[in-house]
C-alpha cells in the first residue's frame, strides 16, 4: 500500500513550511492513528468517521487529556483534507466531525444492572473454549479493580496476591500502586490460572497472567475488540474504559471517598478524579426528574 503518511508529512514540510516539530506532532499521532486502523484491517486511505471515533473513545480509555485529544483530531482532521485535495478519497470522514472548545471528559458507564447483565452474560460462555473464560475473567477483573486496559493486560502472575486480595499494578509513568480485589474475582483468576491459561499455552511458558496460544500477553487491540462484540450482543456500547468509569462511578455512589478513588485508579491530579463528581450528581438529577411526583 502507499505511504500516505510519508507524502503527507512532506506535503507539510515542503507544501505548508511547518517547523520540524510541528510536522513530528503529526507523525507520532497519524501513526498512533494508523496502528489503530491496521487493526480493523483498514488504513489511512479506507476509514470513516466511525473509525475515528472509535479511535477517540480509544485515547479517553488511555487517559489522555483533552488537550491531546483535540491534537489528535486536528492531525487526523489535516491529514483528511490533504487526501481529498489529492483525490485519493472522495468524501472527508471528519468533516462536520467537531472538536469541543472545552472538551469535558464526561465518562460513559453502566448501571449497576447492565454491568450484572454483561458479567452474567460471560459467566455462561462455553467453559469448554479456555480463550472465552480467558476473556470472561478478563471482564470480571477490569470491573473489580478500575484497570486502564493496558494495566490489564500487562499483568504477571508475580503482581498477584490472590490471598490477600489485591493486585500490584505498574501504572502510567511507570508509577506503581496497590489495587484491591474482592474475593469473587480472585476465585475466578485463581481457577483460570490452575485451568484454561495452561490449556492457552500447551507446556509454553510465559510470566503474563493473560496470556494467547502464542505465549505472549493478550494484546490491548485485540481485547478491546473483544469487549466491543460482546456490548453490541447486548445492545450496548462497551469498551475496556467504560468498565473502568463503572467501577468508579459505582464506587462513589456506594459512598466511597475521592482521595481512595484517586488511588485506586492510579490519577495522578485529583481533578481527574473530580469527574466522577460530576457524572454522580448528574445521575441523581435524572433519577430526581424521573420519580419526583413535582419535577
Amino acid at each position: 500500500m502507499k505511504n500516505y503518511l510519508m507524502d503527507f508529512l512532506t506535503y507539510l514540510t515542503v507544501e505548508k513550511g511547518l517547523s520540524r516539530n510541528t510536522v513530528e506532532s503529526y507523525r507520532f499521532d497519524l501513526r498512533k492513528f494508523h496502528d489503530f486502523l491496521s487493526l480493523k484491517d483498514k488504513g489511512l486511505d479506507s476509514f470513516a468517521k466511525a473509525d475515528i471515533i472509535d479511535f477517540v473513545e480509544e485515547l479517553r480509555g488511555e487517559d489522555y487529556t483533552a488537550s491531546s485529544i483535540r491534537r489528535f483530531l486536528s492531525s487526523i482532521k489535516g491529514l483528511c483534507r490533504y487526501l481529498v485535495i489529492e483525490n485519493i478519497i472522495e468524501e472527508d470522514p471528519s468533516e462536520n466531525l467537531q472538536s469541543p472548545k472545552q472538551w469535558e471528559r464526561l465518562p460513559k458507564s453502566l448501571s449497576i444492572s447492565e454491568v450484572g447483565a454483561f458479567l452474567d452474560l460471560n459467566s455462561a460462555a462455553d467453559s469448554s473454549d479456555p480463550t472465552a473464560v480467558r476473556d470472561h475473567v478478563m471482564f470480571e477483573l477490569l470491573y473489580s479493580s478500575g484497570l486502564r486496559v493496558s494495566e490489564l493486560i500487562s499483568l504477571k502472575l508475580e503482581d498477584l496476591n490472590l490471598e490477600a486480595g489485591f493486585l500490584r499494578v505498574l501504572g502510567k509513568g511507570s508509577k506503581e500502586r496497590i489495587v484491591p480485589l474482592h474475593m469473587r474475582a480472585a476465585k475466578r483468576v485463581k481457577d483460570y490460572i490452575n485451568g484454561q491459561r495452561s490449556e492457552i499455552l500447551k507446556k509454553k511458558r510465559s510470566p503474563y497472567l493473560f496470556v494467547t496460544g502464542r505465549g505472549g500477553p493478550m494484546t490491548r487491540q485485540r481485547f478491546w475488540q473483544t469487549i466491543k462484540a460482546v456490548g453490541r450482543k447486548l445492545g450496548i456500547e462497551l469498551s475496556p474504559h467504560t468498565m473502568r468509569h463503572s467501577f468508579a462511578t459505582h464506587l462513589l455512589e456506594g459512598g466511597a471517598d475521592l482521595r481512595s478513588l484517586q488511588k485506586m485508579l492510579g490519577h495522578a491530579d485529583i481533578s481527574t478524579t473530580q469527574i466522577y463528581t460530576k457524572v454522580t450528581a448528574d445521575r441523581l438529577k435524572q433519577v430526581y426528574s424521573k420519580h419526583h411526583p413535582r419535577a
